[in-house]
């Protein structure tokens, strides 16, 4: 009999009737699970390693049981499970359930095979489908358990640092009946139920199946499985009525997003990325339809060296086009402060993988979980390979909402899965353009992957009327739709800035110090080892030991650790990876360069001919000051070096107010008691740098209490709670009295307890005014930067991005320019009207803003979670200022900013008396002479380098590249080393003619004839 029904207590009914918590002694929950059976026998063996499974089960296991707690964080228990399934269990289905607080591996047979993870909904392996008297009833598994959750051990909250004593209890380990009709019978009436709720009350479809899914438990006697069938019948019959053709497709993908290291070290990432892999592989044996799309080559790397059975398996499935390897990058990078040729790697490093190990490289770039995309990014996408990109961290933005979407994503881990389907469609901003979107489904961040339930799920939805057609799909196949209906998408030019975030521009200043750094010296090695080889056939270039560095660099620019948003266990791992005995600050050794004579010989990496005042150590240990004036590559300095000095000298001049005067012929500067730089003026035009009244070189100090993200953001109200930093300890003194250099010192408190010294140095003939300073840093939930006011009115300011530059608001008329209130840049920021400009340079700082007239470089910040150690003690850091006439192009920004950041080398010669020699030069001052290396493997085999080159001024120029090394050929290479069709350059007495577009890279390959 039909009765009225009462949508809040049908909708109530039918929850009851599915819920793990409440009737489960009556509802069909609780009929999940039949008999129930301990393990035979369990022990365990508990080590503070990650060991391979061969030691671990060679060690003595001691008695362990259900409800015994394990630990601390990051102790790995190996146990020991002998089970024995019961014989009145025939023809049923069994399954070994495991439950604990810890990231769980089933080895069975001495090969991983499940991961158990209970924050993944991964509890149980599944020992047989059908029990057979043939098959074992009695075995041994190993479970592997690491004394950490899926999300690390965070204290109290997820970010939190991680709790150095949190144990893990074991609550089960036993062996199950599980019953199918009944999971089959969940599975129909939990889509019903998301139908219900999540269509609404205007939809028809939505009361349809509620009233299907109380029919069902009305039909349904939990008691009674010959009830079922009736049941399922009522939910198929909903789930078989098609959509019409126009409804919107999902690409449905498996995925997990696997942080490289986040809220956990490396090493367990190891075995997270084996876990995870493990139970797709399982899955996949179940669901042969099942695709699964995989980034992060060093991933891949790292389960090749220490899972090998579980490789070749993966091998198998990428080659039956089911494991799919996407992203073509070494690592999920982050995708603002790398260095353009650091990008270049991540490619260059990924694709050469992905090809040397399944014959493919990748076609899209996969990057869904960075803080921001460089503008950069398509042109060095498209040079290595790739047309495609993926992402989704655009609808993080926290001001305003991205207004294209070209492909929706939503990942499929924290919501149910139709909730994360109808959400993706709801989000498309290119309704009406296209018609399909990607779905990416699978526990991430912290591992896990796909589970059965969501394939299951899929299943019934695949064609519903009323819900959108779902497909298992491949990249492949989406963005191929996509392309078939790219006419009608919008394009978006520029930068992909992320509104939150940006306090990772500053944060865990040691990280971006050894970043920048490290890629200088691998910048210095190449380039010089290149030159040595070509120099001397016998030198061996270090290509192995440079792969192994540049490999640690990249890891280390993973968008959790470079960012500086990761525990103090991966910050201390990847300080290791910049200054260990084995990181890459051991590769200078390599360079092919010096030697032991009483010589020297300075070494200039730069592409162009630099004029600089130079120390060298003397046999006391004191400095000597020099000046070199340098051709591009190589020079010896003469045993007795002539000394350069200027005509006006630039003493240091103080007066009775406290403050100190510096000239040397460029710039004249006056500074404070306080190091506050009161004038700065260009000597040859006499226009002054700093407005009246203001003083630039001013620290402030401002309150950093973000909302959640503590490592991660800043917000916008810090900018109300800025505070002058104004308390002398020292005040300014001579310290270098001039001659080819000059410098002044003084020492500031900042905040409650920490301290910064700063000494100011003008050298001869230099444009610029360095600030060498050096920090005690020991402040909790504060942010330093440091400001300079200048005269100067411009409604842009210009910021240096990977191989070029671009040019962000200083105004904040619209929301989309105030939530730029904080910014990232390279190595030097302008800001320029016609004529006259203003560049800040730096050495190591990415963090900046340009508002109306002030500059502000940010220096440090102090956030507790998730390293409550951030950033203190002690920093060094240099930044400067350069007043100039013109344009930055025409003023040389772009070279002096170079200059600051790769200084000449000075380095005991190893031959006496070496003629001045330049390797390269280049025509035009437009063009950056970037990178010079060997070869790949299969290039003319060690006699050939790749010469990299790119145009940094934002114009259209030819421009001769000019060497008097050995060239036999000449040809354009894409960024993988590939030479170009039609790429061949002809060898002319000018050198090679090249042509380039604003902002063009080109890569040349270089034959050596000898």
């Amino acid at each position: 009999m039909a009765a009225i029904k009462h949508r809040r207590t049908a909708l109530e009914r039918v929850e009851k009737f599915l819920s793990d918590t409440y009737f489960t002694d009556c509802n069909l929950r609780g009929r999940l699970f039949g008999d129930r059976c301990p393990a035979a026998s369990l022990s365990c063996f508990q080590t503070p390693r990650r060991i391979p499974y061969e030691e671990a089960v060679a060690q003595e296991f001691g008695p362990a049981q259900v409800g015994e707690s394990f630990g601390p964080t990051w102790e790995t228990c190996w146990f020991k499970v002998e089970l024995s399934i019961p014989p009145a269990w025939a023809g049923r289905e069994v399954h070994f359930v495991w439950e604990s607080d810890g990231e769980g591996m089933v080895w069975r047979d001495a090969q991983p095979v499940q991961g158990l993870t209970k924050e993944g909904e991964k509890t149980s392996y599944i020992l047989t489908r059908s029990l057979k008297e043939s098959e074992p009833h009695s075995l041994t598994l190993y479970v592997e358990l690491a004394c950490n959750g899926l999300f690390g051990a965070g204290q109290g909250s997820m970010i939190a640092p991680p709790d150095p004593d949190r144990r893990v209890t074991l609550s089960k380990a036993e062996l199950v009946v599980f019953n199918r009709d009944v999971y089959e019978l969940l599975m129909d009436l939990e889509i019903l139920l998301d139908m219900a709720q999540l269509l609404g009350e205007e939809n028809q479809r939505s009361f349809q199946a509620l009233y299907t899914a109380n029919q069902m438990v009305n039909v349904c006697d939990v008691t009674d499985p010959s009830t079922f069938p009736a049941a399922h019948d009522l939910a198929a019959a909903i789930f078989s009525q098609r959509n019409g053709e126009s409804q919107h497709t999902i690409h449905a993908m498996g995925h997990c997003h696997i942080d490289s290291a986040w809220l956990w070290p490396y090493e367990e990432t190891i075995r997270k990325c084996a876990r995870s892999w493990v139970t797709v592989v399982h899955l996949m044996e179940h669901n042969p339809e099942l695709t699964f799309a995989c980034s992060q080559a060093q991933q891949f790397q790292w389960v090749q060296s220490c899972y090998p059975g579980l490789y070749a398996r993966i091998q198998d499935l990428v080659a039956k086009g089911q494991f799919i390897p996407v992203g073509g990058t070494w690592v999920e990078m982050d995708g603002n402060l790398p260095s353009g040729e650091s990008m270049v790697r991540q490619f260059l490093q990924g694709q050469r993988f992905f090809q040397e190990q399944f014959g493919r490289i990748c076609s899209e770039f996969w990057l869904p979980d960075t803080f921001g995309y460089s503008a950069q990014l398509p042109q060095l996408m498209r040079g290595s390979g790739i047309q495609r990109f993926l992402t989704q961290k655009l609808s993080w933005n926290l001001v305003n909402s991205f207004p294209v979407s070209s492909a929706a994503f939503s990942p499929g881990d924290a919501l149910g899965v139709l909730e994360s389907m109808l959400k993706t469609v709801k989000n498309n901003k290119d309704k009406g353009r296209v018609n399909h979107s990607a779905f990416l489904f699978g526990f991430g961040d912290g591992g896990g992957g796909p589970t059965q339930k969501m394939l299951d799920r899929m299943k019934r939805m695949r064609d519903t009327d009323g819900l959108p057609r779902v497909q298992i799909s491949t990249p492949d196949q989406l963005f191929s739709v996509l392309e078939k209906e790219s006419s009608q998408l919008c394009t978006w030019v520029g930068e992909l800035f992320l509104e939150l975030h940006n306090g990772t521009y500053t944060t865990q200043a040691r990280i971006k110090k050894g970043n920048r750094e490290c890629e200088r010296i691998l910048h210095d090695v190449e380039v010089l080892s290149s030159l040595a080889v070509a120099q001397d056939t016998a030198f061996q270039y270090p290509a192995s030991q440079l792969q192994q560095l540049w490999r640690l660099l990249l890891l280390n620019q993973f968008h959790d650790v470079l960012p500086g948003s990761c525990i103090q266990l991966v910050v201390e791992d990847a300080l290791q990876y910049y200054t260990g005995e084995q990181g890459v600050g051991a590769a200078p050794a390599w360079w092919g360069w010096g030697g032991s004579s009483p010589g020297s010989l300075v070494l200039n990496t730069l592409s162009w001919e630099r004029t600089e005042v130079i120390a060298t150590p003397g046999p006391d240990g004191a400095e000597t000051l020099g000046m070199s004036d340098l051709a591009v590559a190589l020079v010896s300095e003469p045993s007795a070096p002539t000394v350069w000095v200027c005509d006006t000298c630039f003493w240091p001049f103080p007066k009775e107010d406290g403050s100190i005067t510096m000239e040397n012929g460029v710039i004249a500067v006056c500074l404070d008691a306080m190091g506050h730089l009161t004038s700065l003026q260009l000597l040859d035009s006499g226009r002054e740098s700093v407005p009246d009244g203001c003083c630039a070189n001013q620290f402030a100090l401002f309150d950093d209490v973000p909302l959640y993200w503590d490592a991660w953001d800043v917000m916008d109200y810090h900018l109300e709670t800025r505070k002058p930093v104004t308390t002398l300890l020292k005040p300014l003194e001579i310290t270098l009295a001039g001659g080819l250099r000059g410098s002044v010192s003084f020492s500031l408190q900042v905040g409650k307890s920490s301290t910064l010294t700063q000494e100011i140095i003008l050298d001869a003939m230099c444009p610029y005014l360095r600030f060498l300073t050096q920090v005690e840093w020991k402040e909790a939930h504060k942010f330093l930067k440091v400001e300079f006011p200048v005269q100067v009115r411009s409604t842009n300011a210009t910021y240096e991005i990977q191989f070029g530059h671009l040019q962000r608001p200083t105004h904040w008329n619209t929301s989309w320019d105030w939530a730029r209130f904080e910014v990232w840049a390279h190595k030097w920021l302008d800001l320029s009207e016609h004529g006259f400009g203003v560049a800040l340079l730096n050495d190591c700082k990415y963090g900046a803003s340009a508002h109306r007239n002030v500059l502000s470089l940010s220096l440090l910040r102090a956030p507790k979670s998730p390293d409550a150690t951030a950033d203190i003690g002690h920093h060094q850091f240099t930044y400067a200022v350069m007043p100039h006439r013109g344009s930055f192009q025409e003023a040389g920004v772009i070279q002096q900013a170079y200059n600051l950041n790769f200084p000449l080398h000075v380095v005991p010669a190893s031959r006496a008396q070496c003629p001045a020699w330049s390797a390269f030069s280049v025509s035009s001052p437009a063009i950056v002479l970037e990178t010079v290396k060997q070869a790949g493997a299969g290039v003319e085999e060690g006699r050939a380098v790749v010469v990299r080159l790119y145009e940094a001024l934002g114009s259209t120029v030819t421009a001769w590249l000019q060497t008097p090394l050995p060239v036999k050929e000449a040809m354009l290479c894409d960024l993988l080393e590939r030479p170009l069709a039609q790429g061949r350059l002809p060898l002319e007495q000018q050198g090679l003619r090249l042509s380039f577009t604003p902002f063009r890279v080109l890569s040349v390959l270089l034959v050596w004839s000898h």
